[in-house]
């Protein structure tokens, strides 16, 4: 059939089958149709007939002829067609009926009402088949939008980065600017970040802590020290983050430092391994993570277990 007639061949045949045995006349049936919604004028070449000449055509020729008129009117009938089905799925007196069509016409009814319930239930399944399709594939684009923007983004932090080896005469700036660029380099990687605490005294005048930032990483919060160093980091220099790091149970550091770590303070670390994990990470490890476009969530990942499994608080993933 044309992809315009809308009902499939097996449900147009059977209603064209069994309309006629609803009815008692033809002339019945073009009540019928005509009730259901369908046009005079697809309804004039049978009902000139039936006045002219009753004898040259039948009721199922009739229903045939009709049919094919309101199939090929495409969407235009698409409530007719509808109706068309919910009278003869929903017809109960049969008592209109010739007594020897009754059997028949209860059969063949039906017989449509199963077919259009399966119909149903296939287009449902096709409906739902779709829709989770559309929801794939709109994930899929978010999942690229995202994609691309956190491309943009970590772009964005590796030029400020990079800048920054460029303002030597400027180190206070310098070392300000590093704790967001880094910062930004985490929320990118969709890493919890709180930049810059600070910890007020009751009266809420002085300031009397300080953290460059938080990070919640993988169930656990890092207290992140970040540092713009000539000289490798020391134990001096290390002190301040272990003594934040004590006055609070179950909390990490992480200490970035543009130098090296001297051996004095990596000993230091493995000293207090036990009761709190420091993981120390140099700048150039960021820098190679950017050129080579690494995940940052891995680098972490690996130096955390470093730290707490083989007491390496200083283990160089990327270099």
């Amino acid at each position: 059939m044309d992809e315009r007639f809308q009902y499939p061949p097996d449900l147009f045949n059977l209603l064209v089958d069994t309309i006629p045995l609803l009815c008692k006349s033809k002339q019945d049936v073009l009540l019928f149709l005509e009730g259901a919604g369908v046009l005079k004028f697809d309804l004039a070449e049978m009902t000139l007939k039936v006045r002219t000449d009753r004898h040259s055509v039948n009721k199922f020729e009739i229903v045939r002829d009709v049919l094919k008129k309101v199939n090929a009117r495409g969407d235009a009938a698409l409530a007719v067609r509808r109706e068309i089905i919910k009278r003869v799925t929903q017809f109960e007196d049969f008592s209109m009926c010739w007594d020897t069509d009754v059997h028949r016409a209860k059969a063949q009814v039906g017989d449509i009402r199963k077919m259009v319930n399966v119909k149903d239930s296939f287009t449902k399944m096709q409906q739902a088949h779709d829709a989770l399709q559309a929801e794939k594939a709109a994930d899929a684009r978010a999942a690229h939008a995202a994609k691309v923007e956190q491309k943009r983004k970590i772009t964005d932090v590796r030029d400020r980065l990079n800048a920054l080896f460029g303002m030597d005469t400027e180190p206070q700036k310098r070392g300000k600017l590093l704790e967001g660029v880094l910062n930004d380099l985490f929320r990118a990687y969709g890493i919890h970040v709180k930049e810059d605490f600070k910890r007020h005294d009751p009266g809420g005048t002085l300031v009397v802590e300080q953290i460059d930032g938080i990070i919640e990483f993988e169930g656990h919060i890092y207290l992140v020290e970040m540092k713009w160093l000539k000289d490798p980091v020391g134990v001096n220099e290390l002190s301040s983050h272990f003594v934040r790091l004590f006055a609070r149970p179950d909390v990490r550091g992480l200490f970035i430092s543009s130098s090296d770590f001297a051996g004095t303070s990596i000993a230091e670390c493995i000293t207090h391994s036990a009761n709190k994990t420091m993981v120390l990470s140099s700048l150039r490890e960021f820098v190679m993570l950017l050129m080579s476009e690494r995940d940052l969530v891995q680098m972490l990942r690996a130096k955390a277990r470093a730290a707490v499994l083989a007491k390496q608080p200083f283990i160089e993933i990327l270099s």
